[in-house]
Parts: structure tokens; sequence; C-alpha cells
């Protein structure tokens, strides 16, 4: 067993690795629109989150459940699969990780790289109501979580160690669906991160209503219809 410690150490690693990813391939997308080889567009972006999750829950998840996100976090919480001081200390350790990792890529990258996108921060399209997008956001979050407990916390699950790759390939389908309209985040700490260092906090509220709301949703409706037989982990 691993102790609270090593459990936050994973889930600041992973969740750093994660925001690394979404936002430093946004940030790539960006230098390269700007030279003359063209971006690698929303799907390298939608790639390359879904293969750092799927990396990071396949290296980490046996320590700490691969969270690496409060919305899965607190899914886990009100299924009572984490306590509340643990969900607490994992939300901390899922923001702070996210917020190092884009100070890292402020102070890597050159400004004129990263300003134009704001660090990757999750954005609303023109004309995409505050509502929708907490409605896209939470069933974007909702299949998220279903797959998470589907493959990571079901005991009969089919994927069992590779389970993190069904994961990133629901990151990726997710990203490939919303990421023109609200970004795609999923995910509240791979939101707050780049909007503290970019000072970018539109429809900021968006990213966490959505994202908390579907979480639950997801890890409910998969808990009292399929779980109700396995005791919480």
């Amino acid at each position: 067993m691993y102790n609270l410690a090593q459990k936050l150490a994973a889930e600041f690693i992973g969740t750093f690795a994660l925001i690394l990813a979404a936002c430093g391939s946004i940030c790539a997308d960006q230098y390269l629109r700007a030279g003359s080889t063209g971006g690698f567009g929303i799907l390298g972006i939608a790639v390359a989150q879904g293969l750092a999750f799927a990396l990071m829950v396949t290296s980490l998840g046996h320590i700490s459940g691969g969270h690496f996100n409060p919305a899965i976090s607190i899914g886990f919480w009100v299924t009572k699969r984490l306590s509340t001081i643990e969900t607490i200390f994992y939300w901390l350790a899922q923001i702070l990780g996210a917020i190092a990792a884009a100070y890292l890529l402020a102070a890597v990258l050159p400004e004129s790289v990263w300003r134009p996108v704001g660090l990757g921060a999750t954005y609303l399209a023109p004309d995409f109501t505050r509502m929708h997008a907490m409605l896209l956001e939470a069933v974007l979050t909702f299949f998220l979580v279903f797959v998470v407990f589907a493959t990571v916390v079901d005991q009969k699950g089919a994927f069992g160690k590779i389970a993190g790759f069904a994961v990133g390939l629901t990151i990726t389908v997710n990203v490939l669906i919303g990421g023109p309209f609200t970004g795609a985040s999923m995910n509240p700490a791979r939101t707050l991160g780049p909007a503290l260092v970019a000072n970018q906090w539109t429809s900021h509220g968006v990213y966490w209503v959505g994202p908390l709301f579907g979480g639950v949703l997801g890890a409910v409706v998969y808990d009292r219809i399929f779980l109700r037989d396995q005791p919480p982990a």
C-alpha cells in the first residue's frame, strides 16, 4: 500500500504531465502556424492530451488511482471511494501540478508563442453561450468518469492494466468533439493552471460547474447501476 504523500506526489506529477501536454501542444500548434510549416490542428492536440493521460494513468494509476482531475476525484468521493480529507488533498495536488506546468511553459516558451493562445487556456467559441458550454463540458466529463469507473474501478472491467489507454482514448474523442467549442477541459485544474499564469478568466466558472457536475453524475450512474454488488475499494 502507498501512503498519502506518495499518492499526492503521483497526482501532482500526473497532472503536471497532463497540463504540459494539453497546453504545450496548443502552444506548439500556434508556433507551427506562425511559421511556414502549418500546425497539426485539433487532431494533434487531441492525441497529445489523450496519450499523456493514458501514459500517466498506466504509470501512476496503481499508486493514487490516476485521477489527475478534480472532476474524477469528486466522483470517487461521492461514491465513498475517497475520504473527504483525501479528496481535498488530491485537489490541492492536482491544482498545484497544473499551475506548476503552466508556469514552466511560460518560462520556457517565448511569450510571442504562448500569449496569442493564452498559454493554452480554454475559451468559448463565439456565440457559444455559458449554459451550452456547461452542458457540453458536463456531458464530456460524464463519459470520461464513466469510462474511468468502467475500466479502473470495476473489478470485472475488461481492460485491467491497460485501462489508462481506454481513458486516454476517451479524452482524445472528447477533445475532437468539444475542443472547437469550449476547449474540452473536462478538468477544472487543466483550466485553472493556464488561466492563472496568462490571466485569462473569461467564463472560468463554466469549467468548474460543468466538469464537476458531469463527474458526479458519471460516477453515480455507473456506481448505482453496475457496481451495486461491489463494495467501495
